[in-house]
């Protein structure tokens, strides 16, 4: 009796073509360092050291190329870091200080990287919504987790969550392209404004019935310490 077995050429072929379209990533990941987020796929090719043809046979287009550059820097930077703060073991407000830290400085220290893959017009933006969901649901959990252990309501928790994960990522693309503000006040400001918004729920225990209760009124502002920095 006949048994098929695998094509060993098909699955060396496959693994090579992984293998290959790895190389070009990280070689246009230097490319985009070198050359500035608006490098084309002629200096991309040219600053690899390879035909575009090249290009051409591993990624069917330059939003094929975009993408996975895209799942690189996110999958091997930007969400080690991030998960590595969301998850010391401090306190919320350190726990939402260090998250920030870790978000602003990764995109500040690889700004051409940040640029091309956030901001390429490339149709295909799956990899950044899929980014934003699994941090959102990260979030999420370390939300419900702490609003637990002080016996908050959790209901609105993933909610919450796409709120201040979409809110951080748009304030911080727009940052990078408006260098208006030093990394340290960005930081700053990002959670004065998180942690007002965490204060605010817990102050309510969580609860939109308890929330829609209570009276709303701006508080009178402590004297300032002195002109920011």
């Amino acid at each position: 009796m006949r048994t098929d077995r695998p094509d060993g050429r098909k699955r060396r072929w496959r693994q090579h073509k992984i293998d290959r379209r790895e190389e070009l990533v990280d070689g246009t990941l230097a490319a985009i360092r070198n050359r500035g987020a608006g490098a084309g796929m002629d200096e991309i090719a040219t600053e690899i050291g390879v035909s575009k043809t090249v290009l051409y046979r591993y990624f069917s287009d330059k939003n094929d190329l975009v993408h996975a550059t895209m799942q690189r820097y996110i999958e091997n930077t930007l969400m080690p870091r991030v998960y590595g703060a969301i998850s010391l073991d401090a306190d919320e407000y350190q726990l939402v200080r260090s998250a920030l830290s870790a978000y602003v400085s990764t995109v500040d220290e690889d700004p051409e990287v940040y640029r091309f893959i956030m901001g390429n017009g490339s149709g295909d933006q799956s990899s950044l919504a899929e980014f934003e969901k699994l941090f959102a649901e990260v979030v999420s959990v370390v939300i419900t987790d702490r609003a637990t252990e002080h016996n908050l309501e959790t209901e609105g928790a993933l909610l919450w969550s796409y709120v201040l994960v979409g809110g951080i990522q748009l304030a911080t693309h727009w940052w990078t392209t408006n260098k208006s503000m030093s990394r340290e006040q960005v930081i700053d400001y990002l959670t004065m404004m998180t942690w007002s918004a965490i204060e605010g729920m817990a102050r309510a225990g969580g609860s939109r019935t308890i929330f829609n209760e209570q009276p709303h009124v701006l508080p009178t502002a402590t004297a300032a310490a002195g002109p920011d920095a």
